[in-house]
């Protein structure tokens, strides 16, 4: 029976360490943006929520809303990824590497 508790007790820790966990890996994407007048364009890379990994029109919402509050304007989402590609598209977005 001491076994047993110990075994419940352990399996307990480790289940509860598991649900502590992040339910999902970060998740990125590199975009092109523009600003109007004077035409200004950049290329960026932005970390997003979760509940945008999911799908491509839920990122592009998500990076609408954050950018447009500096006048950025979307044109288009390059692609979506995990942390193993932020090193490689660190030197092409300069000053919009994570900016947003």
């Amino acid at each position: 029976l001491g076994m047993r508790n110990v075994f419940t007790w352990v399996f307990g820790l480790l289940l509860a360490a598991s649900l502590a966990a992040p339910a999902s890996a970060a998740c990125f994407a590199d975009y092109k943006a523009k600003r109007p007048k004077p035409l200004r364009l950049h290329y960026g890379v932005i970390e997003l929520s979760d509940n945008s990994c999911s799908s491509r029109r839920a990122a592009r919402s998500e990076i609408e809303r954050r950018i447009e509050k500096e006048g950025w304007q979307l044109l288009n989402i390059i692609s979506i990824f995990g942390k193993d590609g932020l090193a490689e598209r660190k030197e092409s977005a300069g000053a919009y590497y994570l900016h947003f």
